[in-house]
């Protein structure tokens, strides 16, 4: 059995139906491969039997374990439970599970773990195979538009080393997409692949607009996508000046067909949205300015810990 101090992280929210089947399977194959194991449950408002159903199930099958359940202050939201969940982790070692639902099979938890333990500090486990047109094309722009050379992707679980995660600490007190800042800390990265069970569907935590918030503030935090699209604005409007120019010289000593003060309207309108987009650029950056300045700022409220079971 390996001797390093492994936390579990496990996110919750109305999970009852899944948390045995992952405690049978995904959290007990840790245990059955590591001496020291603590598991976190962050309960997320959970309005239904699942911490009931938690307590139960320890109380019965591992009294002795080191388990703890990390109840938020009210519902905050994927992201922020998972980030009061790793700070509250002691392990050389943190296992994140943002669902308790499985789609692969218990050996790839330790693929993870001996890539993490030899060559990386963080592992991605990913479903291989099409993801969602939307996921998608999301990933694909924000990959583009990416400030590191490190690739997100659409994953299931993660394992980081404690290495990484005070690298993590130090670049923020709050992390406001976990898998985009693993991939621009700066540490090696590793994505593995399996062939995920096609009769279970995973269904995601994140509601729509948590989604859309997510996705438009990782776009400013992580990349320079808004700078570019407001520069490449910017460069057309001042193309279509210049080309509007170019025609009007042209048809004036041609034919002068030319419409009476169209070409004084169209340059005028052209340069003023050119002067508008680039106002618009400078904005942004600032804008990022600011960002960097309060992204140190912790973002969420923990109502209490209750320990279940011993000490490891």
């Amino acid at each position: 059995m390996e001797k390093k101090f492994v936390s579990v992280v496990l996110y919750l929210h109305n999970q009852e139906n899944n948390i045995k089947n992952f405690f049978d399977s995904s959290y007990k194959t840790i245990k059955e491969n590591f001496e020291n194991v603590e598991l976190i449950c962050v309960d997320d408002g959970c309005s239904d039997n699942t911490i009931p159903t938690v307590k139960e199930y320890f109380s019965e099958s591992f009294p002795n374990d080191n388990i703890s359940v990390l109840k938020m202050g009210s519902y905050q939201g994927l992201e922020a439970s998972m980030n009061a969940g790793r700070d509250y982790s002691i392990g050389d070692f943190v296992f994140e599970f943002d669902t308790p639902q499985i789609d692969y099979s218990n050996d790839i938890i330790m693929k993870a773990f001996e890539s993490v333990n030899n060559k990386t500090d963080i592992a991605i486990v990913a479903p291989s195979g099409n993801s969602s047109l939307t996921s998608s094309l999301y990933y694909g722009i924000f990959n583009m538009f990416s400030r590191n050379r490190n690739k997100i992707c659409s994953d299931t679980f993660r394992l980081i080393s404690r290495r990484a995660i005070n690298r993590i600490k130090s670049i923020s007190d709050f992390v406001p997409y976990r898998k985009a800042l693993y991939a621009n800390c700066g540490l090696k990265c590793e994505t593995i692949k399996y062939k995920p069970d096609k009769k279970i569907h995973i269904k995601r935590e994140k509601a729509t607009y948590e989604r859309f918030n997510l996705a438009f503030d990782s776009f400013v935090y992580f990349t320079d996508f808004l700078e570019r699209l407001s520069t490449g604005i910017s460069a057309f409007f001042l193309l279509f000046t210049i080309v509007s120019l170019i025609y009007a010289f042209w048809d004036h000593f041609t034919n002068g067909s030319i419409i009476e003060g169209w070409t004084s309207t169209i340059c005028f309108m052209s340069f003023g949205f050119f002067g508008i987009f680039v106002l618009l650029t400078i904005i942004l950056k600032y804008l990022s300015v600011i960002v960097n300045l309060i992204f140190r700022r912790q973002k969420y409220i923990v109502e209490s810990v209750e320990k279940i079971g011993g000490s490891v």
